[in-house]
């Protein structure tokens, strides 16, 4: 379910225009809360995006656009089912496979205009969490296997990384941050310039309601110190591939520990999973994503 803002946020469409849609046109139908507030649920968002698809790329009014939804909607509900002769249609895990295969391909060949038309209609069919959790969080984990073996190469990597990023960065904003939770600065020391598992778990810790500070790959020690102080940093995250990097972000935990001894660390990637002498191994997040939530709760949120 998300609320008004987030869905504004998700469409690009004004609350305001929302609400005018709902009111004047009968659109769509949103949930309401005890207190009123609007919820809009997958199918909900669905039926806007195609609606402002209409508009945008047909110019069709907005009355023209909801009188043409019901239509399909309603020819939809009187199509009779006819039996199956078919193939089976795929399940949801084949046709997630499917999606990323595409996407995957698209941006292998530098199609980043294609890539991106998929991803809008990957949003449409499957909504946020699917595509999140089941076709972008692989795809980028399959960039980055594809890197380190040799079967893609850094420009390819780079422009991979880069376009699935931007569209990350794009639901930063609409999770709700908790002022209890720790505040996060997220970073890649100087030299680490691959930041796919930093992003993804970013991302994890703004959807449990944390405030996080991104800097990204390749930060110098430089400036890091006055952030810490002045943000009031409670937990910095480091991430590195190159496990010969482990022993300098060692040395900056020790510098950052000295002078604020608050602060507690994140320590991930597979610089820090492959290192055989590990100085924090407490601080060392599994490797396996989902055992993040259990693992950041037990160490981190139930203090």
């Amino acid at each position: 379910m998300y609320s008004i803002k987030q869905v504004a946020a998700m469409l690009g469409i004004q609350a305001v225009t929302l609400r005018a849609w709902e009111n004047r046109y009968n659109a769509v139908t949103p949930e309401r809360t005890d207190s009123g507030y609007r919820m809009y649920t997958e199918e909900h968002v669905a039926d806007l995006r195609w609606l402002k698809q209409q508009i945008d790329q047909h110019q069709t009014s907005i009355s023209e656009a909801v009188r043409m939804l019901k239509e399909k909607k309603e020819s939809r509900s009187r199509a009779v089912i006819p039996m199956p002769t078919a193939p089976p249609v795929p399940n949801a895990e084949e046709a997630y496979e499917h999606m990323t295969d595409q996407i995957y391909d698209s941006l292998y060949h530098f199609q980043g205009e294609r890539a991106n038309g998929l991803i809008d209609f990957g949003f449409t069919m499957y909504g946020y969490d699917s595509m999140f959790y089941h076709v972008l969080v692989p795809i980028l984990v399959r960039v980055g296997d594809a890197w380190e073996e040799g079967r893609a190469t850094v420009a390819q990597e780079h422009f991979m990384t880069q376009l699935i990023s931007q569209r990350f960065y794009q639901f930063f904003h609409l999770f709700p941050i908790y002022p209890h939770l720790p505040k996060v600065l997220a970073m890649c020391p100087e030299g680490e310039h691959h930041q796919v598992g930093l992003l993804l778990f970013s991302l994890f810790m703004r959807k449990n309601g944390a405030e996080v500070l991104y800097l990204g790959a390749n930060t110098p020690e430089e400036g890091v110190f006055p952030i810490i102080r002045e943000q009031k940093i409670k937990l910095v995250c480091l991430s590195v591939t190159n496990s010969g990097l482990v022993d300098t972000c060692d040395q900056l935990i020790d510098r950052i520990r000295e002078e604020f001894p608050h602060v507690r660390f994140v320590l991930g990637g597979k610089g820090f999973e492959r290192a055989e002498h590990a100085r924090y191994p407490e601080w060392i997040m599994p490797e396996d994503s989902g055992d993040w939530q259990s693992w950041i709760e037990r160490e981190y949120f139930n203090e």
